[in-house]
């Protein structure tokens, strides 16, 4: 795979050289430019093209979540910010990542290699040229179709997975981690061991739990701070 081509957009100095020298350190990444202001940034997105951008949110003359509104087709985006409280609307604007400042580079390795595990698993177009919204799982010997965008949540059930859609409810012989593989990444997150879950369905989370169309599923241990950074 060809390394990912980055921007960071972000007005702290100190901000800046800690996510350059982070950068630098992973292979699959370059960085191109570096802006302390989203409008800078516009200008240069006008001529350029990049493949994720690191952006604060508590920006000069443009703040971050307005500039990412302003992008009719955004790149992946890795949020930056001490502000945990715009994590969820982050979220809804499918983010990658939301990093809590000020944060090791374990995390942020972590983030980043989501944004390089999207951008190999994210659908490609169909024939037609539309992107792909539904799969087909094997379900009681015949396959089924799913819309990606009817599925709420999916549970591990030893070697079976269950699909719950807002639909109906189906068993397939598969691993969460399969499964996981066919989804668009953008659109669903794991939260847990055995569960993940549809960020479209989201109504509410706190620290331990996620409330999906009514439903409350757990977040594991291992995925809190993941969740508490978005």
């Amino acid at each position: 795979m060809s390394k990912i081509n980055c921007i960071i957009i972000e007005d702290e100095p100190l901000a800046v050289k800690v996510l350059s020298d982070y950068i630098s350190q992973v292979p699959f990444l370059q960085l191109e430019a570096t802006f302390k202001d989203a409008i800078l940034a516009t200008d240069y997105l006008s001529d350029h093209y990049t493949d994720l951008i690191f952006l604060d949110i508590h920006l000069p003359k443009l703040k971050g979540m307005a500039f990412l509104k302003t992008l009719t087709h955004p790149p992946a985006v890795i949020i930056t910010t001490a502000y945990h409280k715009y994590a969820l609307e982050g979220f809804d604007m499918n983010v990658v990542d939301y990093l809590l400042k000020p944060f090791e580079f374990e995390r942020f390795l972590i983030a980043v290699t989501k944004a390089k595990t999207g951008r190999r698993e994210k659908p490609g177009p169909t024939e037609s040229g539309a992107i792909k919204e539904y799969l087909f799982l094997n379900v009681q010997k015949k396959k089924v179709k799913i819309l990606f965008s009817e599925i709420v949540y999916i549970e591990s059930q030893r070697e079976y997975i269950r699909i719950v859609t807002t639909k109906a409810e189906y068993l397939s012989k598969m691993s969460t981690h399969e499964m996981e593989d066919l989804l668009p990444a953008s659109g669903f997150k794991r939260i847990h061991r055995s569960f993940i879950i549809s960020v479209s369905k989201i109504e509410s989370y706190t620290a331990e739990a996620i409330e999906v169309n009514g439903v409350s599923i757990p977040i594991g241990r291992g995925y809190r701070d993941s969740i508490e950074n978005w």
